[in-house]
Formats: structure tokens, C-alpha cells, sequence
């Protein structure tokens, strides 16, 4: 099987997993107090340039994005998304459990514009009967998007402005954060992120991690006993030595920027590859998910070949649209077995 499906298919980075085995030996203490955790903690402040970050280590993508949601949002209020946005679309209403509807907006390439955010507060504020409704309290952007897209620094800055203007936080899902760091026609780094937005995580999982992302509150504005509250979601680890090593190893000699820049070479590799192949992509990303328009029969030889793909939605009668990703395990073998089968 060539596994192409997704950027999580293989375990750890075996610098991770050392990092982890070296240290398993160790007693620390529990619930990310450890020394590990700490110091992942200054090295990601130094990173991003944000001495006065608070930062807190969780295991997962959708735990993060409804832990950093429902502690940000009053009970009346909504998060302003995509359509297309994960909170909207594959973590099964995490959001509406906890109490806060999505409110979406139609995606431009997975992105959503300052001035539509905008214009749909506006609308809000104008309607007489406002009070009746969920409020909009929070922006929700992922970078890359689900469609491996990229904000540039000015729509960053656009929509930072709209919700100054409106007092509501700005919160990045940086899930991919590696590979959107490392795509080379990005003008946006982890000092530039940090600066814009409110809340932002650094994505483990999807980036060779055995699992676990960080959370960034950029402006001294973590909820008061945010540790509590993660602890009410289930999503205090006790052994969060766990993701404090991880953590610090990514932050360790530009590891973390090394595999996302391992990713974006093999992406390049893949879209060349398709090209010579005459495969036709619905979108071209400069990331590591690439999307294309296959029929029936070229999704037959692809199953019979064993190439693993992800389903992304049906075009039309004809057509789908499937997903291939590279990721930091993605290695040339891959590519060049990838090459024959096609």
C-alpha cells in the first residue's frame, strides 16, 4: 500500500520517539508541570517571538478546538468560520456540544475574507432583534486551510483589524502550522502569526509527533484557570511530560521547520508527478494536500493499485474530488513507487 491519504499515517519522528524513549526513565511531575514542558514552553515564546505567551500543551486537533472555544466564548455566544472550516465539517458538532453554534461563511479556496467577516457582523449589530440571537464572538481561521491554502500576511492583518474593531479574538487552528511555515511563497512566520492573532496552536500531530499541539495565548489573555477548564473537557493529560518532550525536541534545532520543509520538497515531487501523469487537479496548493478530479474508473486503478487517498467530495456525475498528501514521513521510495504504479 502506498499511503497517501493522509499526514498522520506513520507513528513518530524517530528523533521524537528517542527524545522520548532518553527520557522515559525519568520521573517528573504530572499535568505538563515538568521540566520538559517548560522548556518546550520558553523555546516556543522564543520562536515566536511572544515573551509573554501562555502556552499549554493538549494531545489532539478537534480536543484543542473545542477546549480553546468554549473557554473563549461566553454562553450566548457563536465562533464566525469557513464553510468549509474543520469545526464545521469532520469534528462531529464538538462544537455545538459544548454550547456554541458555528457560524459559517462561504470559503474562498478554504478562506474566508476580512470584509465578509465584516459585513456579517454589521448585519448582526443592525438587526433590531440581535439580542434574540448567537452572537458572534470569535473568528476561526486554519492555516493551511482545509484545502491546503494559505492567508498571506496582509489578509492575516485584515482580518486582525475587524476584530480589534469588534473586540472579538482572532483564533488560528494550525493543525498543518508546520507546512503552511515552510511552503515557500508564504510571507507569514511564527513572530508575524503570533502578533495577529489572539490564540493560536502549534500542530504536532498532523507534523511527526505521536500526538499533541500547543496552544498559544498571544496577548496575556489566557482564561482565568484555563488549566481547570481543560481538565472539565476530559483533556488534561496527567502524563503531560508526553507532550512537553515532544515539544521540545520539535523546537531543537529547527526540527519542526525541517519536516515541514521535507514535506513541501516531497508535494513538489507529487504535483510534478500528476502533471507527467495527466492527472487533472481541482486545486493545486502550496502545501502538502493536493486535490483531484478522478472518475469512476481512474479511482478503480487507483484502489487495485494500492495507492491510499483521501475522499474529499463529489464534483459532479463524473467526477471527485480525492486528496493526496505528503507529509514529513513521506520518503522517495514513496514517490518513486507512487511513479510506477501510475
Amino acid at each position: 500500500m502506498l499511503h497517501f491519504e493522509n499526514d498522520y499515517n506513520k507513528g513518530a519522528h524517530p528523533a521524537i520517539l528517542e527524545a522520548l524513549v532518553e527520557t522515559n526513565g525519568e520521573g517528573l511531575s504530572g499535568y505538563g508541570t515538568d521540566f520538559y514542558s517548560s522548556r518546550a514552553a520558553t523555546k516556543i515564546r522564543e520562536a515566536t517571538n511572544c515573551p509573554q505567551a501562555d502556552i499549554t500543551f493538549l494531545t489532539g486537533g478537534t480536543q484543542t478546538n473545542q477546549v480553546v472555544i468554549d473557554a473563549m466564548l461566553a454562553s450566548y455566544e457563536g465562533v464566525i468560520a469557513a464553510d468549509t472550516g474543520h469545526i464545521a465539517t469532520h469534528e462531529a458538532g464538538a462544537i455545538e456540544f459544548s454550547g456554541h453554534k458555528v457560524l459559517t461563511l462561504p470559503h474562498q479556496e478554504g478562506k474566508i475574507a476580512a470584509a465578509a467577516v465584516r459585513q456579517l457582523l454589521e448585519d448582526f449589530y443592525a438587526d433590531g432583534n440581535h439580542e434574540h440571537m448567537v452572537f458572534p464572538g470569535m473568528v476561526y481561521i486554519s492555516h493551511p486551510t482545509e484545502y491546503g491554502t494559505l492567508y498571506s500576511k496582509q489578509e492575516l492583518l485584515e482580518l486582525a483589524k475587524v476584530c480589534r474593531d469588534y473586540q472579538i479574538p482572532l483564533f488560528l487552528d494550525g493543525a498543518r502550522l508546520g507546512y503552511g511555515l515552510a511552503a515557500r511563497s508564504t510571507d507569514l512566520d511564527l513572530p508575524s502569526i503570533a502578533a495577529l492573532t489572539d490564540v493560536f496552536y502549534i500542530g504536532g500531530t498532523k507534523m511527526g509527533a505521536l500526538m499533541g499541539e500547543a496552544v498559544v495565548f498571544t496577548k496575556s489573555n489566557q482564561p482565568k484557570h484555563f488549566t481547570t477548564i481543560v481538565k472539565q473537557h476530559g483533556a488534561l493529560l496527567a502524563k503531560g511530560r508526553l507532550t512537553g518532550v515532544q515539544f521540545d525536541r520539535f523546537f531543537t534545532d529547527d526540527l519542526y521547520l525541517q519536516l515541514g520543509a521535507h514535506a513541501i520538497e516531497m508535494a513538489e515531487k507529487l504535483i510534478a508527478l500528476l502533471e507527467e501523469k495527466g492527472y487533472r487537479f481541482y486545486l493545486k496548493s502550496p502545501t502538502n494536500q493536493q486535490f483531484l478530479l478522478v472518475t469512476a474508473e481512474e479511482l478503480e486503478k487507483l484502489d487495485r493499485a494500492g495507492v491510499c487517498y483521501g475522499f474529499w467530495e463529489k464534483y459532479d456525475e463524473t467526477y471527485t474530488i480525492i486528496r493526496l498528501a505528503t507529509s514529513w514521513s513521506t520518503s522517495q521510495a514513496d514517490m518513486d513507487a507512487l511513479a510506477q504504479v501510475l
